[in-house]
């Protein structure tokens, strides 16, 4: 792919003042050994937001391939996320996330779960808005959190998140979740955003991409982005990571966005927030 056709992917500004690029690259599942690798190919495709965590166990790769590339680091949008059971020692983790990536800071730092059972989130919280007045965090926020963790969070701190990074794909909307998270001026952004590939089966969605000339993954992500989400699709092929990326060109009507939001079916993929209580560790 020439530099002329890598999509401009737009970005969204956060409540801090700072920028993300509204479709970005996750290395979710992505073994740690072929990290690098998929990660620079996708810095070739265009890519310039990656998104780990600590808990992927992937993060040295995700730094390898930044140093590899030799792509500016201001060009690169990196995102990592705090480990669960690492949310009484948040400052060490960061560090640890740091030294893996082999940068001073990072764009973005989320805590990962709230696991409510552990009680530690709120402090977890003051510990990023610290890291952050450090400057190894440019940006803050929160993933996988519902309503009552946001209302906390808000009555604990000042300090409101930026991002909150939740599971949403059109047969699992979270509507409530979505609106208090954007009524406090916190950006929504979208992780298993085709429903582990089980949206991309809807007719809907199959007939919308046969009508546009466009793919079904295509399809979907473009109505995310439509809805001013940041979405992080990942693919371990080359071809599917440029297709993704080409889904920034796809432009659906309000009656296709429509269409699209009407297959909600409330169910999830992944845990619920309200119980989940793995550690990551």
């Amino acid at each position: 792919m020439t530099a002329a056709s890598i999509p401009s992917v737009p970005t969204v500004t956060l409540n801090d003042g700072h920028t993300i690029p509204q479709l970005g690259f996750g290395v979710f599942q992505v073994p740690p050994a072929e990290t690098q690798k998929a990660v620079e190919e996708a810095l070739a495709a265009g890519y310039r937001h990656i998104d780990t965590a600590a808990a992927y166990r992937n993060e040295d790769g995700v730094g390898m391939a930044l140093a590899a590339t030799g792509i500016s680091r201001d060009e690169v949008f990196i995102t990592t996320k705090l480990r669960n059971g690492e949310q009484g020692v948040t400052r060490m983790a960061l560090e640890n996330s740091l030294a893996a990536l082999g940068l001073d800071r990072v764009d973005l730092y989320l805590i990962h779960w709230p696991v409510p059972s552990q009680n530690l989130y709120t402090e977890a919280w003051a510990e990023l808005v610290a890291a952050r007045k450090e400057g190894l965090a440019t940006s803050i926020g929160v993933s996988n959190f519902l309503p009552e963790h946001l209302e906390r969070l808000e009555q604990s701190s000042e300090v409101v998140p930026t991002v909150n990074q939740i599971e949403l794909h059109p047969s699992f909307q979270q509507r409530a979740t979505q609106e208090a998270t954007r009524q406090r001026g916190i950006a929504v952004e979208a992780y298993s955003p085709i429903g582990q590939g089980v949206d991309l089966k809807e007719q809907v969605v199959k007939g919308i991409a046969a009508d546009l000339g466009v793919t079904a993954s295509q399809v979907v992500l473009a109505w995310h982005l439509a809805q001013g989400t940041i979405v992080i699709p990942k693919s371990s092929r080359p071809e599917r990571m440029a297709e993704n990326l080409g889904a920034v060109d796809v432009q659906l009507t309000a009656e296709q966005i429509e269409a699209i939001s009407a297959l909600d079916t409330d169910k999830r993929v992944g845990a619920d927030p309200a119980t989940a209580a793995f550690t990551q560790l």
